[in-house]
């Protein structure tokens, strides 16, 4: 519950304890650091036209040393009393830790909106841990600048009953020793993460190893992370929610989307990639996630592309797997456009850059690489062959034809010009076909790259309308849908999808308004944090103004798309076609105007996601 409190600033549950946050602060008369004016103590002085400043511009932060465990029942705030004092409270967070350098800190509270000058702000804190330590962390470039901050509670250890979860989202806080920030893709810091889930019933904290990832991406404000579990353990992401990763690992990503607006690109993606049969597709759920008490917006945490259960699950090898079968494989390879900025370029037998990414360079043998390449070049050579088309002669004892097909048709579904600029393939031990996959990487697709949009304006393919191919791979995609066996392929199997129901307008437009649904709440913070949904970014072919639009757009496009594809591969429904249902559309899911998700009606105001994808306000009069 947020509300005002009004003066004298007091309450029998109000806190005291030691002054602690960060040292220097800032004199404006002079502009330069200080120790003496606008410092911590002025946060909790019971004057609101004194405030606390801090010299750097963020990560800053004020709060107390309690001298022993409280569980904190309220918060209450108050912004610099000055004309930008309301907005530098929005997305200023509240922890609790009880270790001093806050590495276990849990979040209390996010404020939500700008503050008032001369009142203080209260919210309820439902969070049933006992901290030690308390803080008021500045939201992004605002000094700080806090009038006064109080904590409200009662003495105790607390339990791991409850925690407080940002939005619907699962909430990762991930805090960093000494306060770094991720700076290169080098260098890990070591840090812990803390992830709430499950309306803040389920938690787990872990130390883990972090740095930034990506290409583009890394370029953004937003940063891409990597993350690595750190004690020895694989960990399963969200363990006994509904929405568990299927993975044990070490390794986990966090995909940036500052350049998708709609946040939900790669998630519709990857349903997209289950429902054409890819034999892997990666996990990838919607995520909240703070570092260093800095809200950084709504990511998405996805599996780590790499040889594993349940990722891509072929035979690890080992430096000692130099001959026999047990040299075969499992080879994980990516043809990828940016292998040679990375150093890793291995050029093919037709000029397409090959990075080795399992075995990984600190355990791949000389053996190892000659024999993964000259596989590779030897599909080529039989690719370019004049009886390339020979069963036994010519490609496909060396490339699985159906798992090229399926990756073909989920990036031209989905519309992804970078399909060819970074393409994985794998190997098994004892088989001798390269499989492609899985699909990765789709936030440029669904018409928002403005080098191709509109997408299903071009007559070709997308990937024959895109410079954006690694290497010469463009001619090798031709030459295989040259094979009649190939292209019959593609024809047999969007039938079948179309035919049962798999693929159809009406499936994925309600699953894209399911999912836009269960980000809603998150979306509003992500754009307080990154005010960007009025200006192109990346290759935005244009600025759509507001999220919906931009969630509407992917609706809009899949439905032309899945007609531009029925007409380029002469797809008519059969006769025994299933038909869209006329079940009666049900209740699937329920939220609150916060974005929390409850079981029941609430009394007032829900969202409620249906069956068939569309999401309402109801308004519930019986009490919860």
């Amino acid at each position: 519950m947020l509300g005002v409190l009004g003066l004298p600033l007091s309450a029998d549950n109000r806190l005291t304890g030691t002054v602690i946050g960060t040292p220097t602060s800032v004199d404006y008369a002079t502009g330069k650091a200080s120790t003496t004016v606008n410092t911590c103590a002025a946060a909790f002085d019971g004057d609101l036209s004194t405030y606390f400043a801090s010299y750097s511009r963020s990560g800053t932060w004020v709060g107390l040393d309690l001298g022993s465990p409280h569980i904190i029942t309220r918060v209450a705030w108050s912004p610099r009393d000055d004309e930008k004092g309301p907005e530098r409270v929005r997305l200023g967070l509240f922890e609790g830790s009880n270790r001093a350098d806050f590495l276990d800190a849990v979040p209390l509270y996010l404020i939500p909106a700008p503050g008032a000058t001369g009142q203080m702000m209260w919210a309820d804190v439902d969070v049933s841990r006992g901290f030690r330590y308390v803080r008021y962390v500045g939201p992004n470039d605002a000094r700080c600048n806090i009038a006064e901050v109080a904590f409200y509670g009662r003495p105790g250890q607390g339990d791991n009953t409850h925690y407080h979860q940002l939005t619907a989202l699962p909430t990762l806080s991930i805090h960093i020793a000494d306060n770094m920030e991720p700076y290169d893709k080098e260098h890990e810091l070591t840090a812990w993460l803390t992830t709430i889930y499950d309306d803040g019933l389920r938690y787990s904290q872990h130390p883990i190893a972090i740095r930034l990832r990506g290409h583009a991406s890394i370029t953004f404000p937003k940063k891409p992370y990597r993350l690595r579990f750190t004690d020895g353990q694989l960990h399963r992401m969200f363990n006994g929610a509904a929405y568990a990763s299927p993975a044990k690992a070490e390794k986990w990503t966090l995909i940036n989307n500052y350049g998708d607006k709609s946040l939900m690109r790669n998630i519709v993606a990857m349903e997209i990639s289950r429902r054409m049969g890819m034999s892997y597709t990666p996990y990838c759920q919607a995520v909240d996630v703070i570092v260093n008490g800095e809200y950084k917006g709504c990511y998405q945490l996805c599996d780590q592309v790499e040889v594993g259960a349940q990722r891509v699950d072929i035979a690890p090898m080992t430096r000692y797997d130099n001959s026999g079968e047990a040299l075969t494989g499992g080879y994980l390879i990516e043809i990828d456009g940016y292998a040679q900025e990375d150093g890793e370029s291995i050029p093919s037998l037709k000029g397409n850059p090959i990075s080795i990414k399992a075995p990984d360079k600190s355990t791949l043998t000389s053996t190892q690489r000659a024999y993964i390449i000259n596989h590779i070049n030897e599909m080529e050579r039989r690719l370019f062959s004049d009886d390339y088309t020979n069963v036994t002669k010519g490609y496909r004892p060396l490339l699985n034809v159906g798992s090229f097909v399926r990756y073909l048709l989920v990036s031209e579904l989905a519309g992804n010009p970078d399909a060819f600029w970074s393409t994985f393939l794998w190997k098994q031990r004892g088989n001798d076909q390269l499989h492609v996959g899985p699909a990765w990487d789709f936030d440029l697709a669904f018409d928002n790259d403005a080098r191709v949009y509109p997408v299903n304006s071009h007559t070709p393919w997308l990937y024959q309308c895109t410079e954006s191919s690694a290497g010469n791979l463009r001619n090798s995609v031709n030459r295989l849908l040259n094979d009649p066996y190939v292209t019959q392929q593609m024809r047999t199997l969007w039938q079948q999808w179309r035919d049962q129901g798999i693929i159809t307008p009406e499936a994925l437009q309600h699953y894209v308004a399911a999912t836009a649904a269960s980000i809603s709440a998150s979306q509003q913070l992500n754009f307080m944090r990154w005010d960007i949904l009025a200006t192109p970014v990346h290759r935005n072919p244009m600025a759509r103004g507001s999220w919906q639009a931009e969630v509407d757009a992917i609706g809009t496009y899949l439905a032309e798309r899945i007609a531009w594809i029925d007409n380029k591969l002469q797809y008519t429904p059969t006769t025994n076609a299933i038909a869209t249902t006329t079940t009666a559309p049900h209740i699937t899911a329920i939220y609150d105007t916060q974005g929390r998700r409850h079981n029941t009606l609430q009394k007032g105001i829900n969202i409620v996601r249906m069956s068939n994808g569309e999401v309402n306000k109801r308004w519930h009069t019986a009490t919860p």
